[in-house]
């Protein structure tokens, strides 16, 4: 006889066929909608678009319970309430924009017990108002969406998430389930301790997301970079994370300058044009946005195609974050991360002028280092990255290191010529003036300093000024040697460094980086090549599809919704794979419920039979 949670858990597995059109649970959704389920609270992590929403969603609908959802925008609460009215579930959201005769609905169905999630935002939960509102609503159990914004720890802290646990018990302590995709162990151990009051069970999932393409370059001209991972993508849904306002709104000009429809996103823009330019993003397809890291938080567009950072982030766990958001919808996305050295001293210089704690000062370092090798590995990145997060794994064959292959060369004598001109010049110099002393340049600053006359002046000149500085970060990136920012920028020799002068460790170098350096000065990029399209179709499938899309872009204008409201492109794909002709082979398809089914599929299988002829 079944037990009461696995019964639970049969049922969940049929709204999930007959309410979203999905086959089956995906790997670790089972065992947290079973916690759930069985009463317990939760902490999960797991990759993004890996399903955590489906972890709230299903036992909202399997027990017909009120869950409040915690989430950070607005714009996502708003179409998250959309994708589950489209698929007949009483949802809705409560914030700024939330007019009366939505307000009214809201609350008819809550005294009614219709509604079974109710979207808010982490300000709202502190508000008198709110409290009072759902005390007597038998909210059965809070989920926290993003919980690492909890965490001083997490890349993404907010203050304003610390009232959930006074929120919890002012409504009655209902169950909790936090989700993030990423929390190291310091990040989930706060969450545990500033968020629940009973002890949580906690499921950590693998971090791999095998359908990203993960590349990372070093700088020679990053426009002329992104320009040409650009036209790779024309036409498709993407972002580009830049450190400044100044390059979100110059590069989105270039790339609308090649045909490219680009829109720039940050902080210093009006709220109204900030919303424009998101609801555009999610809405549309083929939109470019071109962002600072304001941008992104809770995005929850399936279709992104790919993820480019015009300059290093801030650390592993904001970098894999960021790049997530690319291929929720599990088919092939393309990352593209470019890299310099001034990233990484800017990077640590931020960390260094921060106000945190000398613990976190700490850790934040950590996770810059991790960033850092990461980009400069001769190992394939998928493995290091998985290493970061304490997971093995073999070589991959779906990075740039696996697909090209890296050439190493032994640089012990390369980095003792370096690590010795730093010494030898006082460790108070920076980069430019110490390879102009390994090049043999003799500017007025090296005779001023009579650093012509030392031993290393000249010994470098087998490289150029571009290789040595590949070389000055590479060896940045192994740890030989360090920048002060207080003294001004100059390098300084580890412990590490002092054992290479010593000839007790060799030195491996990245051949491929050195030499490819040689064309920074003539503004040549690294040669990016076409993948293969997301969709894999045929030519014909090729045209059905987009035939497909722009009927379902008329009926999302039609609801006021994103376009992965009424199908997402995965459907989309699949319709023009197997071209339906009736609404049993249409309800076979990938996220074709029954509410979809009733309300989409007729004008999609007239799209079908008009194709054919």
């Amino acid at each position: 006889m079944p037990t009461p949670v696995s019964a639970d858990l049969d049922r969940a597995r049929t709204i999930l066929r007959e309410v979203f059109g999905y086959p089956d649970l995906r790997p670790g959704q089972d065992e947290i909608v079973s916690a759930v389920l069985a009463g317990r609270d939760v902490l999960a992590v797991m990759p993004t678009g890996a399903g955590k929403s489906m972890c709230y969603q299903l036992p909202a609908l399997v027990r017909e319970e009120l869950v409040v959802v915690v989430s950070p925008l607005i714009a996502l609460m708003r179409n998250q309430v959309a994708q589950m009215r489209a698929n007949g579930v009483a949802a809705g959201a409560l914030n700024s924009t939330t007019d009366a005769a939505e307000w009214r609905e809201i609350m008819d169905d809550l005294r009614a017990h219709r509604l079974r999630l109710l979207y808010l935002a982490p300000e709202r939960l502190a508000r008198p108002d709110t409290q009072e509102m759902l005390r007597g609503a038998d909210v059965a159990m809070i989920a926290v969406d993003e919980a690492h914004c909890i965490s001083q720890w997490g890349h993404d802290f907010r203050p304003e998430y610390r009232d959930i646990g006074a929120f919890a018990a002012a409504v009655g302590s209902p169950r909790l389930l936090a989700l993030t995709a990423t929390a190291d162990e310091a990040t989930r151990a706060e969450i545990r301790e500033r968020l629940f009051t009973r002890e949580p069970v906690v499921f950590v999932h693998g971090f791999d997301r095998p359908n990203l393409f993960l590349a990372m370059r070093p700088k020679a001209e990053a426009r002329r970079q992104l320009l040409r991972f650009l036209e790779t993508h024309r036409g498709e849904s993407g972002v580009v994370y830049c450190s400044s306002r100044r390059q979100t709104e110059d590069l989105a000009e270039a790339f609308r300058a090649s045909g490219h429809r680009a829109l720039a996103y940050h902080a210093g823009m009006e709220a109204e044009a900030r919303s424009t330019a998101q609801d555009t993003f999610l809405r549309e397809d083929g939109v470019v946005v071109v962002a600072t890291v304001a941008f992104g938080m809770g995005i929850d567009k399936p279709d992104v195609r790919f993820v480019a950072h015009a300059s290093l982030p801030k650390s592993i766990e904001a970098w894999y974050q960021e790049i997530g958001r690319a291929g929720r919808d599990g088919l092939p996305a393309d990352t593209l991360t470019l890299y310099g050295t001034d990233d990484i001293l800017l990077r640590r210089r931020q960390i260094d002028e921060s106000e945190a704690s000398d613990e976190q000062k700490r850790i934040e370092r950590q996770r810059l280092n991790a960033l850092v090798a990461l980009a400069e590995t001769p190992r394939c990145r998928r493995q290091v990255l998985l290493a970061f997060f304490g997971e093995e794994s073999e070589p991959c064959g779906h990075c740039d290191v696996c697909r090209d292959g890296v050439e190493t060369f032994d640089g012990t004598l390369a980095a003792q010529k370096a690590l010795s001109a730093i010494v030898r010049t006082g460790q108070r110099f920076g980069e430019v003036h110490v390879i102009d002393v390994l090049t043999g340049e003799r500017t007025e600053r090296v005779a001023q300093f009579g650093h012509d006359k030392l031993k290393t002046f000249g010994v470098g000149k087998e490289f150029s000024k571009p290789q040595w500085r590949a070389i000055f970060r590479q060896m940045l990136a192994l740890g030989l040697a360090d920048v002060d920012p207080a003294a001004h920028g100059a390098w300084w020799v580890t412990d590490a460094g002092g054992e290479v002068l010593k000839g007790a460790h060799p030195v491996v170098f990245r051949r491929d980086v050195v030499e490819a350096a040689r064309s920074e000065g003539r503004k040549k990029s690294a040669k990016i090549d076409k993948k293969p399209s997301a969709a894999g179709l045929d030519e014909e499938a090729a045209r059905l599809l987009a035939r497909l899309k722009s009927v379902r872009a008329d009926l999302a204008r039609e609801l006021n919704a994103p376009a992965y409201v009424v199908f997402a492109d995965r459907t989309l794909i699949e319709m023009a794979e197997k071209k339906p002709s009736n609404r049993t082979e249409m309800a076979t398809l990938h996220g074709v419920g029954a509410a979809k089914l009733e309300r989409f599929a007729d004008v999609f299988l007239k799209a079908v039979r008009e194709f054919e002829g």
